[in-house]
């Protein structure tokens, strides 16, 4: 019943956003702004378009808490069978310690490949729920963060030793070569970086009546709670990190693709976005993971946008799982990003696939009874270390930037 209705609700945002091309083709035609009448239209139609997008969002988490449901009662009932879904060793380790059961820290290893928790992944799980813990702290950090939503390469390590990668900074090239003559030497250009593994950690006080409470997935809340937060931190700096004593965000490494105009308060037209997909070479933008990505606002501002054939720059997704597309590619929205202003980076294109990120050594978790003891709550350190780095720092990821004026 769920996805019939999201399918609907995505078939009316697409029928909303009719309506606000008409609005904007309208005026265009008659060669004038919208006037105050039409330009509060358009605003309800924007805000009609975020709501169902928001609406969307909750019919799909709760298509996804249905799932982890069905896990969460095979477990009580302990009967395997009865759902085809087997009981976690690791899992009951997990909820041993949680319980407090089982000592005081526990370290859990990576189990799940981070592939197959991305939303979106045709080829992989991106349409299956992770019944292990780790996959389902793993895969709320993903729902937090546009970066590792949008498909990154991400290793996973078992310690968290720093790791030398090599960065591209300039492609060689070939030419042709006279009968018997020497071939020029045009080597593409390395440097070397380092991905390390820093420390973000969260801290979560859960009344003891709920840890007591066999009938509450405790496992799944922990998850949750936990990868929210480490999300949120983790995900900010791999957008704008600035490589000392953090990650370097993928901002932070990209390349000037097209600077705007003066006297426009950092604003970019039509032109520059086309412009900015084209300074993307080829090869980059047939990448599955190609995409854009900017802050909610400006995505906004940019759906009047038309190109030179008088198409909409911006296309709503007509399915379920479809994102949104700009010029063809999905568009990720994050708040990290800046907004648009004078010389701001406020869009970001490329094959994101270039930017690398690591998480090292799995989650750890220490438990304590004491922290909080006066207001019995039970206290969970969770600690996850990960790092990021654009690899391909030859233009694979570009950026629109503001005039200066």
């Amino acid at each position: 019943m769920s996805e019939a209705l999201i399918q609907r609700l995505k078939e009316s945002r697409a029928n909303i956003w009719e309506q606000g091309k008409a609005l904007l083709d309208k005026a265009e035609a008659e060669g004038r702004d919208l006037n105050a009448e039409e330009a509060a239209s358009w605003q309800k139609i924007n805000g009609d378009i975020d709501a169902v997008d928001q609406r969307v969002k909750g019919l799909e988490d709760v298509l996804k808490r249905d799932a982890e449901m069905v896990e969460t009662f095979a477990r009580l009932e302990n009967t395997p069978a009865a759902r085809g879904i087997p009981r976690d060793e690791k899992n009951e380790q997990v909820r041993a310690f949680l319980k407090g059961e089982s000592g005081r820290s526990l370290t859990v290893a990576a189990d799940t490949t981070f592939r197959d928790l991305v939303k979106g992944t045709a080829t992989a799980g991106g349409n299956t729920v992770p019944t292990s813990f780790y996959g389902q702290l793993v895969e709320h950090m993903i729902d937090m963060s546009a970066i590792l939503s949008a498909g990154p390469t991400v290793l996973e390590t078992s310690g968290g030793e720093t790791i030398e990668v090599p960065i591209t900074t300039a492609h060689g090239s070939a030419a042709i070569v006279a009968e018997g003559g020497p071939i020029t030497e045009n080597d593409p250009t390395f440097g070397k970086r380092s991905l390390g593994a820093y420390k973000y950690g969260d801290l979560i006080q859960i009344a003891r009546e709920l840890v007591d409470d066999t009938g509450v997935d405790l496992l799944g809340y922990v998850a949750r709670q936990a990868g929210w937060a480490v999300g949120n931190a983790f995900g900010a700096h791999l957008v704008t990190g600035t490589g000392s004593s953090q990650p370097a965000g993928i901002v932070t490494n990209a390349t000037l693709g097209v600077t705007g105009g003066t006297t426009v308060s950092g604003a970019f037209t039509a032109d520059n976005l086309i412009d900015l997909y084209h300074s993307v070479i080829a090869p980059y933008r047939r990448s599955p993971s190609c995409a854009w990505l900017m802050r909610d606002a400006t995505l906004a501002s940019l759906r009047k946008l038309k190109d030179t054939t008088n198409q909409y720059l911006w296309q709503p997704g007509l399915t379920l799982g479809a994102p949104d597309t700009l010029l063809g590619k999905p568009v990720y929205t994050d708040p990290n990003v800046a907004a648009v202003a004078l010389s701001a980076k406020s869009v970001l294109f490329g094959d994101i696939s270039r930017y690398f990120v690591r998480l090292a050594g799995g989650v750890r978790f220490e438990r304590s009874d004491d922290y909080a003891f006066g207001n019995d709550l039970v206290s969970f350190r969770c600690l996850v270390r990960g790092d990021g780095l654009l690899v391909d720092q030859t233009g694979a990821v570009k950026y629109f930037q503001g005039g200066a004026s």
